[in-house]
């Protein structure tokens, strides 16, 4: 039976094989015109990863990865980066910014979204979609001297409110206990507008008879929401939630390098930071690989709970 099982299995790869290949002559076309986009994500995103072996070994700047020596023993490195202190603390910092984005960034975008579609007053719809999805095309740069410029201690504009209320005015990016808080204020300023296109299409995509046949049936707006677009928006929302807890060890180093100072490593120092300083500051590359890795190996696993836990709960997940 083993044996008569595994023909069937090769006649079955032979089979596919060859209508793959007949697929590509028919649609040869389609091939091409994807295929730099193919060639792009193997050299820039699958080729890159051969250099986690650098992880393994004590990698030398001069010798290269094939010619460095494997470190001794094999997991020196993971070793140590869990026995450092500032890893644990980056480590920290980095998902309590991500448990805050999770809570309050990717709700905003859904209620966005809805309101904008509630809305009636067309060129004002137009208007309001434009001017949220601007930030989108500013570089953390200018946003962060837009910040700089309104929490500045003593010319800030939100300092000058203070004061003027009695209040007492407050080095905001100095304060390690408002640093999280101010980063995330800016992650959802800049990308709210994209978020809410996302969501906006799904809307959309929702069928205007179901709404038509709750209004009938007497259900005002907040009702149809609730019992019509929610639902029909839900796979969407449970897709980007998968996405968004794959991402909880991920960090916007762009965006956390332009706030950021010594004076607030012990809440804002997240794990890119720490790979920035430590592996270009201090030229310890099979480390910060390590570590990088690490955020790797455990974005992997996030996604895949949250997408068992998906399909547990009888959504289609991710795939």
């Amino acid at each position: 039976m083993s044996v008569m099982a595994s023909a069937e299995k090769r006649q079955r790869r032979l089979k596919d094989r060859q209508k793959l290949v007949l697929n590509m002559k028919n649609s040869w076309q389609i091939y091409l015109l994807i295929a730099p986009a193919i060639i792009i994500l193997l050299w820039f995103r699958y080729i890159p990863m051969y250099g986690l072996v650098i992880s393994l070994k004590d990698y030398n700047l001069l010798d290269g990865i094939t010619a460095s020596e494997w470190a001794n023993p094999l997991f020196r490195h993971f070793e140590r980066a869990f026995r450092t202190t500032r890893f644990w603390q980056a480590l920290r910092n980095t998902m309590i910014i991500n448990f805050y984005r999770v809570i309050f960034q990717f709700p905003i975008p859904i209620i966005f979204a809805l309101m904008i579609d509630e809305c009636q007053h067309r060129r004002y719809k137009r208007v309001i979609q434009t001017v949220s999805y601007l930030p989108h095309f500013l570089s953390w740069v200018i946003i962060a001297g837009l910040f700089n410029n309104m929490l500045a201690l003593n010319t800030g504009i939100v300092n000058q409110i203070v004061s003027l209320f009695g209040g007492q005015e407050r080095a905001f990016l100095s304060d390690p206990s408002l640093f999280r808080s101010i980063v995330v204020v800016a992650d959802i300023w800049r990308g709210m507008g994209w978020g809410t296109i996302v969501i906006l299409a799904a809307v959309t995509s929702v069928d205007p008879a179901l709404h038509e046949a709750a209004f009938i049936d007497g259900a005002g707006r907040l009702k149809r929401i609730w019992h019509v677009t929610l639902p029909g928006i839900k796979p969407i929302i449970v897709v980007l939630l998968i996405l968004r807890i794959g991402a909880m060890m991920s960090d916007n180093v762009e965006m956390i390098l332009q706030f950021y100072s010594p004076t607030v490593y012990d809440t804002g120092d997240v794990l890119g930071t720490y790979i920035y300083r430590v592996g270009l500051g201090r030229m310890e590359f099979s480390f910060t690989t390590a570590v990088g890795f690490f955020k790797a190996v455990v974005n992997m696993a996030l996604m895949l709970i949250a997408h068992r836990g998906a399909l547990a709960m009888g959504e289609k997940g991710l795939w």
